[in-house]
């Protein structure tokens, strides 16, 4: 049996769900009507349909959906818009790990944001396939790669 795979909340709150089965609910006739719990199984599934070797790098990897990026992060990141980012990793990276790196350090952590997916999307299969590409891109981050080595 797998183990289930920890979704964290930006609100404090914790909820444990199983590996997921395949989610596409038919009923989503637009993006104003996928819930906040569908969009959480659509990151769940985005995680679940990684390859297995992948797959073994979110182990310590904590997952967050929140609803919009912080404006420090925009303002940090010295972006425009809210819509110009729709994932974020925080955290050491993978390829700069050491063995001699002081403890204490909160884990990896990978923020996605529904409300610009859900904004820059036209359909629920772009929603899809958005929320695939943007945990790729920021697992990308995990093992070190920059913006400019990732096809997306």
């Amino acid at each position: 049996m797998t183990a289930p795979f920890v979704l964290r909340h930006s609100k404090d709150e914790r909820r444990v769900f199983p590996q997921p089965a395949r989610f596409i609910d038919p009923d989503m006739a637009n993006r104003n009507q996928i819930s906040s719990e569908d969009f959480e199984k659509l990151v769940l599934q985005a995680i679940a349909d990684l390859p297995p070797p992948y797959a073994k790098l979110m182990v310590s990897v904590a997952v967050v959906v929140e609803e919009e990026p912080p404006q420090e992060v925009l303002e940090d990141l010295d972006l425009d818009s809210e819509d110009d980012l729709l994932g974020l990793y925080q955290g050491q990276s993978l390829a700069a790990d050491s063995f001699f790196r002081p403890g204490g350090e909160q884990p990896p952590r990978i923020s996605i944001y529904r409300g610009p997916i859900l904004r820059i999307c036209e359909s629920p299969e772009e929603i899809v396939q958005e929320v695939y590409d943007t945990v790729v891109h920021e697992l990308g981050h995990h093992v070190g790669l920059d913006d400019d080595e990732m096809p997306y």
